[in-house]
């Protein structure tokens, strides 16, 4: 972590742009169903708030393709902080119009403004100079808190980091030790679980961890593509048919670097892609012409528990099966209880295995969640994100 934090900086009674990730999940009713990324936001606030720091807040919130959609307002979001803080937050109706820059001019030290979804603007995904410009007059520092949007080089992102002093927030702090750790100097030996639908999602992570880890573990619906490249069947199962050649090389590869890399032996199958699908658990070799896998099977539970064991550091991104359908997810479940009970150094790489990890009430058994699952998968791989890059080295 070689860039500078909040606490590298003088921010006594400064106006303070953080960009955070509040892109929550709600109901029909626009109810907040999952706060963690709130919560997640609150460290750093609340450090700007001891600082008599004058606080502007920025996130996006959904797809809404750069035009004002009532579901995707932050009011929800304002009326939880206001909540979690116990004092008002101030919700402008925009992001740099009339309303949000003059109540920016006019915020008091201790005082807190919410914009508007930045991604009401289309400027902000095109990271517009003029537009990262118009945010950036609003304060005097900038503090990225946003790691799950850390890969975009969107304006609340990078653009705004030309015009300010830029530096980290507690979060994104925390997301590249524990990540930065795993990485550069875990403790051995150093495990990683990959699941989740498609190898082509994940062929930059495999490849860069086949350079670093002990063992590499496939499920979720990647695995029947590397089950296709060796030969055998795999009926009506998510497959990648062009992609063989690639998981031949990664098999290859993880041989020729004496890495561990494990199949499922054993996988659940169903007739059909629905809840209450009739299902099976048969040996990965002989899975039937009309049905489809959805699970890892009870045999690759034991034994990809077994060898957890050893660990000493366990990164996990994405789930085993269909954790969705409680018949399927029964290999995500039991490899997070794994995980929760391991004296290890666990990381769940966002998304997803986040979400399997919460539902399965985990999340306090392990070490890291990661509040971003495409960033932290390229962080993974090795790539720089742009987010980052953008602040101050120390």
């Amino acid at each position: 972590m070689n860039k500078k934090t909040v606490r590298d900086i003088d921010l006594k009674g400064k106006k303070v742009f953080v960009r955070c990730d509040f892109n929550v999940p709600m109901d029909k009713e626009q109810n907040i169903t999952d706060n963690t990324r709130i919560i997640a936001a609150l460290p750093t606030i609340k450090y700007l708030l001891e600082q008599n720091c004058k606080i502007i807040l920025a996130s996006h919130l959904g797809r809404p393709k750069g035009e004002f959609k009532p579901e995707f307002s932050l009011k929800p979001v304002a009326k939880e902080l206001s909540k979690l803080l116990d004092r008002e937050v101030i919700m402008a109706k925009d992001v740099i119009g009339e309303d949000a820059m003059k109540k920016a001019s006019e915020l008091k030290e201790g005082e807190i403004l919410l914009l508007e979804n930045v991604r009401f603007h289309r400027e902000e995904t095109d990271n517009d100079p003029e537009f990262s410009k118009k945010l950036a007059s609003m304060a005097e520092i900038y503090v990225n808190d946003a790691f799950g949007t850390a890969h975009r080089a969107h304006s609340s992102t990078t653009g705004i980091a030309s015009y300010l002093p830029a530096v980290a927030g507690f979060l994104i702090e925390k997301e590249l030790k524990f990540l930065g750790e795993a990485v550069n100097n875990p403790a051995r030996p150093f495990m990683a679980i990959l699941g989740g639908a498609k190898v082509s999602d994940k062929i930059g992570v495999i490849d860069s961890l086949l350079d670093k880890v002990d063992t590499l573990m496939i499920g979720g619906g990647m695995a029947y593509t590397f089950f296709k490249a060796q030969g055998y069947e795999v009926g009506n199962s998510i497959c990648e048919l062009d992609k063989l050649d690639l998981a031949k090389e990664l098999m290859e590869k993880a041989k020729n670097k004496g890495v561990n890399l494990m199949l499922p032996v054993d996988t659940k199958i169903g007739k059909e892609y629905k809840e209450d699908t009739e299902s099976k658990t048969v040996k990965y070799t002989e899975i039937p012409a009309d049905w489809e896998g959805f699970d890892i099977g009870e045999e690759t539970i034991k034994i990809y528990s077994e060898e957890l064991q050893k660990a000493k550091t366990v990164v996990w991104n994405g789930p085993l099966g269909l954790f969705e359908f409680p018949q399927f997810a029964i290999g995500t479940d039991e490899i997070a209880k794994v995980l929760a009970n391991l004296d290890a150094t666990t990381i769940i790489g966002g998304g997803d295995s986040a979400a399997a990890v919460k539902k399965a009430g985990l999340e306090d058994k392990m070490t890291h969640i990661s509040t971003g699952g495409g960033a932290s998968l390229e962080f993974l791989e090795g790539k720089k994100l742009p987010g980052i890059e953008a602040l101050m080295d120390k």
